[in-house]
């Protein structure tokens, strides 16, 4: 598969409070073409990952790539990387969302290779899961061992959905923070979803505005520097309001990414997502606690 991509949806940056890049509410919003499109798009992606899906059942090995490394690239690669060479060497690894496993992450697995990216690998967690905490522990052991195959003492983490909510509660609430160099979710409930008053599952449950695990995290949490960049998008069909995927925390360095017209499942194959996610790993596009309240265009 290749990324996909709609005019229209690009990317739109807001440190802090919401900015006039919100996402759009009312009826208008529902017949721009760039939703319709995105719809439509969203569809087709479910279908194709439907037949993907059982490829992804087991957990992805990490295969280092030793002929990735920012020197031996073209200099459209370096220059990614030119802020920080060392950036493309850190182990990124690749968490699901509920119900799915890491052939979610078939496009952007390769577009984070191609772009330069020495060692990425996607974790599976069970799906029998009934609890966020359970979940992000089991996390934390896989980044230890990552770390120990691959000699690099930090990792970037990238999640899906509830597979940002499980590496954010791992790195404010279980010190994750000390292992995790960058956090980028892509869809996540950071302030739950009223879709999830629908199912009565434990897990579901903690999925709710207000849940228990969503008041642990909106705690004080002084200490964590790791850097989270939450993309979202106003045609979210499962983070409902779509607002609700924004990580809004008086002491995280959050970044939050509004798309437009970009459905739940898309996002991890949209172009614009991908180019995001590449840049705000390799360091470029890092919030700074003195720039609380911009708000900026994204290329």
């Amino acid at each position: 598969m290749r990324p996909i991509s709609d005019l229209g949806s690009r990317p739109a940056s807001h440190i802090g409070t919401p900015a006039p890049g919100s996402p759009r509410r009312g009826l208008g919003s529902l017949i721009t073409r760039a939703t319709l499109a995105g719809g439509l798009t969203e569809l087709a992606l479910v279908g194709a990952h439907v037949l993907m899906y059982p490829l992804g059942a087991r957990t992805e090995r990490l295969r280092p790539d030793p002929r990735r490394r920012p020197g031996e690239q073209p200099p459209a690669v370096r220059a990614l990387f030119a802020a920080d060479p060392l950036a493309a060497r850190i182990p990124v690894v690749l968490v699901h969302g509920l119900i799915d496993n890491h052939s979610i992450f078939a496009v952007m697995r390769r577009s984070l290779r191609r772009r330069g990216f020495a060692h990425v690998c996607s974790w599976n967690y069970s799906p029998l899961l009934a609890d966020v905490a359970r979940g992000a522990e089991d996390l934390g052991r896989h980044l230890e061992r990552i770390c120990e195959q691959t000699g690099h003492d930090r990792v970037h983490v990238v999640g899906h959905s509830l597979g940002g909510l499980i590496a954010r509660y791992h790195v404010q609430r279980q010190g994750g923070h000390r292992r995790v160099e960058s956090l980028v979710t892509l869809g996540t409930p950071h302030q739950g979803s009223v879709l999830a008053h629908l199912l009565p599952t434990p897990l579901v449950r903690q999925l709710r505005p207000g849940s228990a695990v969503l008041r642990e995290l909106a705690e004080p949490a002084p200490d964590v520097r790791t850097p989270v960049t939450a993309i979202y998008s106003d045609l979210d069909q499962v983070v409902l309001p779509t607002s609700a995927g924004r990580c809004d925390h008086p002491d995280l360095l959050a970044r939050n990414v509004l798309v437009r017209g970009v459905g739940h499942m898309s996002l991890p194959f949209h172009r614009g997502v991908l180019d995001e996610v590449a840049a705000s790993l390799a360091g470029l596009r890092q919030p700074h606690a003195a720039a609380a309240s911009e708000s900026a265009a994204v290329a």
